[in-house]
C-alpha cells in the first residue's frame, strides 16, 4: 500500500460565462495538455487510470466516461465516472493510488453551463418527486430557508453576507482566470432583489464554463517527476439526509464529519493553528460562513465579529477564498472543488502571482454538491511531505 500521494500536475481552461469557441471536449483537451505538461507525463505511457467527474443530467448524456477518453489520452485505459463533486473524484484517485494498484491517476472535471437551457429545471429534478417537486418552487428557495436559519442562530445579518460577496469578488481582481471580479460597495449589493428571502441575487455565484485536469502520483513517482509536489495529507467525505424534512438545518453536520475524517488523517488537532488558508464552498455567500463554523474556524457566537473585522481577507487571520471563490471566479457546478484545489496548489507552490500569500504550508479545500444535497468533501494539502 502506498502511504504518500501527491498532486503533481494541474491544468485548466476558462473560466468564462460562455465559451462559444470551444466544445466541452475541447475545454477538457486544453486543460489536459496543460496538466500533463505541468506533471511531466505522457498520458499514453505514464497515466494508468482516469476519472471523469460528471452529472448525466447536466451533460445530457449517460455513461459519460465514454465521451472523455479521446481528449484525455485515455483510449484503452481504465476509466470511470464519479457522479459527484470534483473532490469526490480526487479522493477516488487518491484511494486508487493508496491501494497500490496504480502509480499515476488523472481526474477531469468541467462545466459547460452555457449549453444548458434551464439549469433551474435540471436542478429541480434533485428534489423529492412526491412531496417537493409538485410544489414547483425554485431550488434556491431551499438555500433561502437554510440562510434564514443560519442568520437566526448566528445573529449575522444580510449585510454580513454581503461583506463575503465583497471580499470574494474583490479577491478575484487579482485572479486573471476569474469571470466576475469587481470592487463593490455594500450599498450596491443591498439594492439587489431578494430571490428567496433573505437570499439576495448578488449572494448567488453565477455559472461559468471551464475544465480542470489534475494528475496524482504516489510518493516515489511524485518525487522523481515533480519539483513541487503537493502532498495530500488527509481526505474526508460525508452524505447526510437527502430529504429536506429530516436534515439538521441549524448546522452543516456532514461538513463537520468530513472535516473530522480529514483532520484525523492529517493529525490536525486544532485547525485554527494547523491551517494557513482555506478554499471552501461559497456558491451562496452565507454558505462560506456556515462552512467556516463546520470546519472549526469559528462558532455561532464569533463568526459575525470575524467577518466584520476582516479576518478572512488575504491579510487576515485565516485567508478564505483568495482565488475569489465561486462568487468571483464563477460557479463550475461539480467542477468547483477542482478549481479550489488548483488555487491551493498554486498557493502552496508559491506561484499564485498577485494574490500569493506569504509562505503558506497547509491548506484546506472543501466542496459541497449544491442544492438540495447534503454531500460534502474535504481535502488537506501541504507542500511538506513529512
Amino acid at each position: 500500500m502506498n502511504k504518500d500521494v501527491a498532486i503533481v500536475g494541474v491544468g485548466w481552461e476558462g473560466f468564462h460565462p460562455t465559451s462559444v469557441d470551444y466544445s466541452y471536449k475541447e475545454l477538457i483537451y486544453q486543460a489536459a495538455n496543460k496538466a500533463y505538461h505541468d506533471a511531466n507525463v505522457d498520458p499514453r505511457k505514464d497515466i494508468e487510470s482516469f476519472i471523469s467527474v460528471a452529472e448525466d443530467f447536466f451533460e445530457g448524456t449517460s455513461i459519460f466516461d465514454e465521451y472523455t477518453p479521446d481528449q484525455l489520452g485515455a483510449v484503452l485505459k481504465p476509466m470511470h465516472t464519479i457522479s459527484g463533486e470534483a473532490l469526490h473524484g480526487l479522493i477516488s484517485a487518491y484511494l486508487m493510488i493508496r491501494s497500490g494498484l496504480f502509480k499515476i491517476v488523472a481526474i477531469e472535471a468541467h462545466s459547460k453551463a452555457s449549453n444548458i437551457k434551464s439549469i433551474t429545471e435540471v436542478t429541480r429534478y434533485a428534489l423529492d418527486p412526491i412531496l417537493q417537486r409538485p410544489l414547483n418552487f425554485h431550488p434556491d428557495f431551499v438555500a433561502g430557508l437554510e440562510m434564514q436559519r443560519f442568520l437566526h442562530q448566528s445573529q449575522c445579518s444580510i449585510s454580513d453576507c454581503s461583506m463575503i460577496v465583497q471580499k470574494n469578488r474583490y479577491n478575484a481582481l487579482s485572479n486573471p482566470s476569474a469571470a466576475y471580479p469587481m470592487s463593490l460597495a455594500e450599498t450596491k449589493l443591498s439594492e439587489d432583489d431578494f430571490l428567496a428571502y433573505p437570499l439576495l441575487e448578488s449572494h448567488i455565484a453565477k455559472p461559468v464554463d471551464g475544465a480542470i485536469v489534475i494528475v496524482l502520483a504516489n510518493g516515489d513517482v511524485a518525487k522523481d517527476i515533480s519539483s513541487q509536489p503537493i502532498w495530500i495529507k488527509g481526505v474526508g467525505w460525508c452524505n447526510d439526509s437527502y430529504a429536506l424534512e429530516y436534515r439538521n438545518w441549524g448546522e452543516l453536520s456532514y461538513v463537520q464529519k468530513a472535516a473530522k475524517m480529514a483532520y484525523s488523517q492529517s493529525q490536525i488537532t486544532n485547525p485554527i493553528e494547523g491551517i494557513d488558508f482555506a478554499e471552501i464552498d461559497d456558491s451562496y455567500a452565507y454558505r462560506e460562513a456556515m462552512t467556516l463554523i463546520a470546519l472549526g474556524f469559528a462558532d455561532n457566537t464569533t463568526i459575525r465579529g470575524l467577518i466584520r473585522e476582516g479576518a478572512f481577507y488575504p491579510d487576515g487571520k485565516l485567508p478564505v477564498n483568495v482565488s475569489g471563490g465561486s462568487l468571483g471566479v464563477g460557479y463550475l457546478f461539480d467542477a468547483s472543488g477542482a478549481q479550489k484545489t488548483v488555487e491551493a496548489v498554486l498557493q502552496l507552490r508559491g506561484i499564485a502571482g498577485a494574490r500569493q500569500l506569504s509562505q503558506p504550508s497547509t491548506a484546506i479545500v472543501e466542496s459541497w454538491r449544491g442544492v438540495p444535497t447534503t454531500s460534502s468533501a474535504v481535502v488537506i494539502l501541504s507542500n511538506q511531505r513529512e
